[in-house]
């Protein structure tokens, strides 16, 4: 069974052999590894074979993590659903968060983020299949969020996150990550900051990187079937 380095190693030559085969610029998708629920020695690891910017969902796992390590080379994004009573700690340490829904997470997230920390990158999570099980703001919400997130001092709104929806269907998985791709468009041309689009995991990433994705999630590809 092969290691972590080598799963890991597999997943960036599947991410640049899709960024070849769409034409787009070598390195213009950026792993993030999801370490959710994954111990310290895994981590480290991924760490040792170059990985630098992981993915946890759960808060206090996460901000454990993020502690344990305490190293500024590493990246942190908070990628689960987020409840405002926890988001003093993702405020405090983490350096992204992808899942931004509402106005009320984003504002305390910005009350929150120490004044001399960077400020937080953010992306809106937009629930692009109109599913009740899955989080994020519907297309036609965005821009009105993104008007309210770019007034925040401690935030810089950086594009826009997805979930694709589980379907064998290409035609719908493309059609969703090409309106994606339209949304984020229409954000640039409004704010300057604005470059990423985290869609695509391990089952939908060729569509997600020939649909424009600049972040890959990937969990289970390196580290292992959740236990």
């Amino acid at each position: 069974m092969p290691n972590i380095t080598e799963r890991l190693n597999s997943a960036i030559d599947s991410i640049r052999f899709f960024e070849k085969k769409s034409n787009r610029d070598e390195n213009s998708v950026q792993l993030i590894a999801v370490s959710k629920t994954k111990p310290v020695e895994d981590i480290t690891e991924a760490i040792t074979a170059g990985q630098r910017d992981f993915g946890e969902n759960y808060v206090q796992e996460g901000v454990e993590k993020v502690t344990h390590f305490n190293d500024k080379s590493l990246t942190w994004h908070f990628i689960g659903p987020l409840q405002s009573n926890k988001s003093r700690q993702v405020a405090e340490h983490f350096d992204w968060v992808h899942t931004i829904d509402r106005l009320k997470i984003a504002k305390r997230l910005n009350e929150q983020r120490g004044v001399y920390q960077q400020p937080l990158q953010v992306l809106i999570q937009v629930n692009i299949s109109g599913e009740d099980s899955k989080s994020g703001v519907l297309p036609t919400e965005v821009m009105s969020l993104a008007k309210e997130i770019v007034s925040f001092e401690r935030l810089t709104l950086r594009g826009l996150m997805t979930i694709g929806v589980k379907t064998d269907d290409v035609d719908v998985i493309n059609q969703q990550f090409s309106t994606m791709n339209e949304l984020l468009t229409q954000l640039k041309t409004q704010y300057t900051t604005v470059d990423t689009l985290s869609m695509g995991m391990s089952s939908d990433i060729e569509h997600a990187i020939n649909n424009g994705s600049t972040m890959v999630r990937v969990g289970s590809a390196i580290f292992g079937a959740r236990g």
